[in-house]
């Protein structure tokens, strides 16, 4: 007997130090754990679920439900899609993404939509917010009061753009119940959420939703990003008159969600015939929340080892084995999307290398500033919006070129000047750039004889005599701070 209990002693203690191993190996996996929820759109049936009802920092999915709110006021009489809302300055102040209109401009709720829905322009979603609810603390009293009517007990708005703000909480559950309850209560409005591309004058914006076009069957709904959620979706597909929802948090790049959700929703739809091997995980709603703090992935998403800053438009691609931690398990790894057991289907390609293909080609969707337009007066507004994308550059170069119209050209060509690459702004045409050193070099040519300027290669002196007259450089500077403050 006692010589056994020195064995048993080193047998507990190799069992005790075992299970702090294996602890320090799940550790970080639990605190970088992404949340997977998929469920069938109409019947709110639970297909997977994962860390579901953990909550979650939102980001820009919280967009899906200002969309909501703001078409149900559309829905119930109290605006129109057509109604003109105007930018103020709090929501031309927003952090990009956003349209960047100046306050003062004006637009319809549908084009408001547009943009807040593909672009994720978090501009527009205060537009949106102080037109129907007054206000951002208003309209996040609205979607609180929403929030609740449909059962989302998770959840908890601040703002209707969901970024950074103490108390903007959700969770997979309750984002699943959003979606449906969108499907449900406003299908005649549900275009908003699959619209693949937008056009403003000039400027084409693609879906960040990576399924849109490339997924077959993708039909919704929006992403969000930020260094505390991570990369989140909430995507929907229909095959055979069957639509799912699938919803992806924590993500480790734009890709990487637009993967997972991909291999969720073929998983989905190839159990059609195999439900009855699988327990019941019973509907959303009843999915039990759990009391916790939202996990915080700044550091793992925007930490220093990042090559490039992180956003919701990412287009890092993932490795080729599915992703990250976790990811296999979940989605069965990346084996083809496709898992169709009657082979009467060809299956489709890796879902990380549909993800990285072109999207179906299609038309984008026209938005523009102003009241709502048709025929040759929405040309007309198209074109508007176009000119006044390019009137900044333009001002910028026309107040440069003033002063002389040869010397403005050639301030790089000087032997001596110090500050050449000063003048690099110019050929670009940039409306930003500094107006001091554009005026410059056209003073000093204004202050020598006509045909100086034209030879500053062949005497490297006249670089030293253009700088010697000082007034005529003082007297260039008021008149060269105007290109700065227009651009």
């Amino acid at each position: 007997m006692h010589a056994i209990r020195p064995l048993l002693r080193k047998s507990l203690f190799s069992l005790f130090a075992a299970t702090l191993a294996c602890a320090a190996l799940l550790a970080p996996r639990a605190a970088s754990a992404e949340a997977l929820l998929l469920i069938e759109a109409d019947s709110g049936k639970v297909l997977q679920a994962e860390n579901a009802t953990i909550p979650w920092y939102p980001a820009s999915v919280t967009k899906i439900m200002t969309a909501y709110v703001t078409l149900k006021a559309v829905k119930d009489g109290r605006l129109t899609l057509d109604t003109l809302l105007t930018v103020s300055p709090t929501a031309a102040s927003q952090s990009p993404s956003k349209m960047g209109f100046r306050p003062g401009t004006q637009l319809t709720v549908d084009n408001a939509l547009k943009m807040m829905m593909v672009k994720s322009a978090n501009d527009m979603a205060v537009v949106l917010a102080e037109g129907v609810g007054g206000s951002i603390d208003g309209f996040s009293a609205m979607m609180n009061d929403t929030a609740q009517r449909l059962g989302m007990t998770q959840t908890s708005y601040v703002n209707p753009n969901g970024l950074p703000a103490d108390g903007q909480i959700t969770s997979a559950r309750d984002l699943g119940i959003l979606a449906r309850s969108f499907l449900r209560d406003l299908p005649e409005y549900e275009y908003f959420v699959h619209i693949p591309a937008i056009r403003f004058g000039k400027r084409i914006t693609g879906n960040f939703n990576k399924l849109i076009g490339r997924y077959p069957g993708a039909d919704g709904f929006k992403t969000g990003f930020i260094c505390a959620s991570g990369y989140n979706l909430v995507a929907s597909a229909t095959r055979n008159g069957r639509r799912l929802i699938a919803v992806v948090l924590g993500a480790n790049s734009g890709t990487a969600r637009a993967v997972k959700a991909a291999q969720l929703l073929e998983r989905g739809f190839s159990q059609d015939n195999l439900t009855w091997l699988r327990p019941s995980l019973g509907t959303v709603d009843k999915l039990v929340p759990v009391d916790a703090s939202p996990p915080n992935l700044r550091e793992e998403m925007c930490g220093g080892h990042r090559k490039r800053p992180a956003s919701d438009d990412d287009d890092a691609l993932i490795a080729t084995n599915g992703g990250t931690s976790g990811s296999a398990s979940a989605t069965g790894g990346e084996a083809q999307v496709t898992f169709f057991t009657a082979g009467l289907q060809p299956p489709l390609m890796k879902a990380s290398e549909l993800m990285a293909t072109a999207p179906a080609a299609a038309e984008p969707v026209l938005v523009y500033t102003g009241p709502t337009r048709t025929g040759t007066a929405l040309i007309a507004a198209v074109a508007a919006d176009a000119d006044q994308q390019a009137t900044p550059k333009a001002r910028g170069k026309k107040s440069r070129v003033a002063k002389k119209p040869d010397a403005a050209d050639k301030p790089a060509d000087k032997p001596k000047e110090p500050k050449t690459a000063a003048a690099k702004p110019d050929a670009k045409n940039n409306a930003k750039g500094d107006g001091k050193t554009a005026a410059k070099p056209a003073a000093r040519h204004a202050a020598a004889k006509p045909d100086a300027a034209a030879k500053p290669a062949e005497k490297p002196v006249s670089g030293e005599a253009a700088a010697k007259p000082a007034k005529p450089k003082a007297a260039t500077k008021p008149a060269a701070a105007k290109p700065a403050n227009n651009s």
